[in-house]
């Protein structure tokens, strides 16, 4: 089956974006894996996780304000990697960024955001609360509002890591890609579809909190009770209208779910074999790969490491279990 034309769209979309952003981009390293496997097994990371804030959120924010005049103002909210990234993103490229935080964010992460030089809003004590608060204050101040996913030229600067994977690795069977919002996998989805279209696509979603995943089962937007979840980068609700659900429902070849102590081993793993310490949602994506080894025997895959913004207090605890 062809790719449709809002797929083909988007991935344009991403080799443009990519165009605009690489001078302030530096491309991440596939890394092979370090452990033996059987017969023709390859494993390799493509690992985000050394991206300019240590995250791919990077990737989308310079996409989306290289598209737009420097003299357009913009508001985002998020205390996670999407306002670090955004933030890091606006001082490179001289626009003028608002950040809407909750009122109970972190000061490392409050005094990291303000040291960007971007106007800082604190407004509730519920980071929901501050996002709706956000988008008002875009309609009312002509500000442009910058969805962490729910947008396509965020989307695009996404796709622009599976632009640097086929680059890499020229053949791939597989990729295990976490989601939360679906931006990432949407955009890394889009450009696979459209220049490498046998690639086999998996989701994964921490079953704490998959609303997206259980979106594109059910063919429509549903809403799911929300838990703590390790991968804290994947977790909250989606928006009604997000442009996600529509391409993640054609890219995407399997979703898988896992647990927090699937979770919980990923990172374990990761760390002791491949000697790299990372966030939550990209232990998710290895974990999946562990889950699915039936299917990725004799096949080259790819896990992509989409940060390492850990916090020390939540996984130190994972590290020191025997």
């Amino acid at each position: 089956m062809s790719a449709s034309s809002a797929v083909l769209q988007q991935a344009a979309l991403s080799v443009s974006a990519y165009s605009r952003i690489k001078p302030w981009l530096s491309p991440t390293p596939c890394i092979p894996s370090r452990q033996v496997f059987e017969e023709k097994t390859e494993l390799y990371y493509k690992a985000d996780n050394f991206q300019k804030t240590g995250s791919f959120k990077f990737r989308g924010a310079l996409s989306k304000l290289t598209s737009l005049s420097t003299d357009v103002p913009a508001i985002t909210a998020s205390s996670g990697n999407h306002g670090l990234g955004l933030s890091t993103a606006a001082k490179l490229t001289g626009h003028n960024l608002t950040v809407v935080l909750p009122e109970t964010v972190a000061r490392e992460k409050l005094e990291k955001i303000k040291a960007l030089g971007v106007k800082i809003i604190l407004h509730s004590n519920d980071s929901g609360v501050a996002e709706q608060h956000a988008q008002k204050l875009a309609k009312e101040q002509g500000k442009i509002y910058v969805s962490p996913y729910n947008d396509p030229q965020i989307i695009a600067g996404q796709g622009t890591l599976a632009i640097e994977l086929l680059d890499q690795l020229p053949r791939l069977d597989v990729v295990y890609i976490s989601i939360g919002g679906g931006g990432l996998i949407s955009g890394i989805g889009c450009v696979l579809k459209a220049f490498s279209p046998k690639t086999r696509i998996v989701g994964v979603s921490a079953k704490n909190s998959a609303e997206l995943a259980a979106s594109i089962r059910a063919g429509k937007m549903v809403k799911v009770d929300h838990y703590e979840t390790l991968a804290d980068g994947c977790a909250g609700g989606v928006d009604n209208d997000t442009i996600t659900l529509g391409l993640g429902s054609e890219v995407i070849d399997d979703l898988i779910d896992c647990s927090e102590g699937q979770i919980e081993v990923g990172l374990q793993q990761i760390a002791w074999n491949e000697k790299m310490l990372v966030e939550g949602s990209a232990g998710l994506a290895y974990a999946a790969w562990q889950e699915d080894a039936s299917n990725n025997k004799n096949k080259i895959s790819a896990v992509v490491l989409c940060g390492a913004n850990f916090d020390k207090e939540t996984l130190s605890p994972i590290f020191n279990r025997d």
